[in-house]
């Protein structure tokens, strides 16, 4: 069971916001893992930083005081809804906040940890309490066709902003996006305290497959729709890929299900080696056959042995 966030810094449930700093400054400063090398330390500081950003924010605070532990999951839910709201209101591509994020993160480079460890500054570490601190980072995910994120290109993003206004943020998909990579959109975030900077929007991407296109890593599988005859014996198929027309050869007797890889033709990756691209055959029939084809089926069924159920 989570810990009550007032019980963790030691301060009833009516204390102010003076009495709340008061007592996360004395805690924060005996559980600093760079101070205390005590087990359980780090994990004790990362507790009460993060009860102190709930409760030193007043709206993050008031939704805690009503919802309990499971505030940000009910918070989330109210910004996936307004977000998904403003994008149907307006052009652009819609990116959905993401459910259950915190919209806090702690990390910490500890001073003397080994060679080459970097020291911790406390005023970063403890802006929040003296004076100044940067503004929290947000997170929102974008979806993606894997046509766009193969060519990639600017992109208008609306999000609902934390006044329930909407945010456009005009952004740049590399060529060659791949699934859960993450954008960073400088300045996009929440503002900071005082004259902390403001946190920055970290978008992920989602490239979600569709009924003919596939994502596996870097690499792009795709459906190559070929006749019972092109298969039985071989041909050259033209069809569309992402990067533009190719055409693809056919050995004969090929069989649904067989993969053909093109190398090279995945999603490019700028100073990298690119992805392959597989075409999986895919054998369709007429569906309404004239009667010269059904003719020649049935000629076909009297005259061939093959029985594909004794041969697998």
């Amino acid at each position: 069971m989570a810990q009550d966030y007032y019980q963790l810094l030691g301060v009833p449930r009516t204390a102010d916001a003076k009495e709340i700093q008061r007592a996360y400054r004395k805690l924060a400063r005996k559980y600093h893992p760079d101070v205390n090398k005590e087990a359980g330390a780090e994990d004790r500081f990362k507790q009460l930083s993060e009860a102190y950003h709930v409760l030193s924010d007043p709206e993050s605070r008031a939704q805690y005081d009503r919802f309990g532990p499971d505030f940000r999951r009910y918070a989330g839910a109210e910004q996936e809804y307004a977000a998904q709201g403003a994008g149907a209101a307006g052009g652009g591509a819609r990116a959905r906040a993401r459910p259950g994020a915190s919209g806090f993160s702690w990390s910490s480079a500890r001073a003397g940890a080994g060679p080459g460890s970097a020291s911790v500054n406390w005023d970063d570490l403890f802006g929040d309490v003296f004076g100044s601190s940067r503004g929290m980072d947000s997170e929102a995910e974008l979806e993606l066709t894997v046509d766009e994120a193969f060519r990639g290109g600017p992109r208008t993003v609306v999000l609902a902003g934390p006044d329930g206004e909407r945010q456009t943020f005009e952004i740049r998909i590399p060529p060659g996006a791949l699934d859960g990579q993450r954008i960073r959109v400088s300045g996009g975030g929440g503002p900071g305290r005082q004259d902390g900077g403001t946190g920055d929007l970290v978008i992920t991407l989602r490239v979600r497959p569709d009924r003919r296109l596939r994502l596996d890593g870097k690499n792009i599988e795709m459906d190559l729709l070929v006749s019972p005859w092109e298969a039985a014996l071989g041909a050259s198929v033209s069809t569309r890929a992402p990067g533009g027309p190719i055409t693809v050869r056919v050995p004969p007797g090929s069989s649904s299900g067989r993969r053909l890889r093109l190398k090279g033709q995945g999603m490019p990756q700028p100073g990298g080696k690119p992805g392959d691209l597989f075409a999986k055959v895919k054998i369709m029939v007429p569906p309404h056959p004239t009667d010269r084809e059904r003719e020649l089926f049935e000629q076909l069924k009297r005259e061939s042995s093959y029985d594909p159920r004794s041969s697998s």
